[in-house]
């Protein structure tokens, strides 16, 4: 069995002429500065990560823009499309608008019909209705008082 040394204060074999006060506070101690070393490593290997994920959602953030960018460039084409198509000029925009208010509204829609299937936690407003409930009951005889009202 490996030996553990706390600040190498006491080498090898000195921990039998210890009371057992003195062993549970080198025990402790060891405890103590494992726990402290395991939540360094956390910070430090957190803080990379933090670092790495504010670059991921910088570079998500401008891959946005350039899209967004992307999509008025070949707006603006689809209507000079119609309009070498034979269509005027106004209508070939108005027609390519048309289309993105078409597509926000179908959006909108099915953005709406998967909110309404929310089921808003109810397991867990059932279980803390039935907590309450347990709570206020009384345990039996008339003079005690339950133990929550409202």
């Amino acid at each position: 069995m490996t030996e553990v040394r706390p600040d190498g204060q006491y080498p090898n074999g000195q921990y039998d002429d210890k009371s057992l006060g003195e062993l549970v506070a080198i025990a402790t101690g060891s405890v103590s500065r494992l726990v402290k070393s395991e939540i360094e490593l956390a910070k430090l290997e957190l803080k990379g990560d933090a670092k790495k994920a504010a670059l991921g959602g910088t570079l998500f953030a401008v891959a946005g823009v350039i899209g967004g960018v992307v999509v008025i460039l070949l707006s603006i084409a689809a209507a000079y499309g119609l309009v070498a198509a034979g269509i005027w000029q106004w209508a070939a925009f108005l027609i390519v608008a048309g289309f993105y208010v078409l597509l926000a509204a179908v959006l909108i829609l099915i953005g709406l019909w998967r909110m309404k299937k929310m089921s808003g936690a109810k397991r867990s407003r059932q279980s803390v209705m039935e907590d309450f409930a347990m709570l206020r009951r009384n345990s039996g005889s008339d003079d005690e008082k339950p133990a929550l009202t409202e």
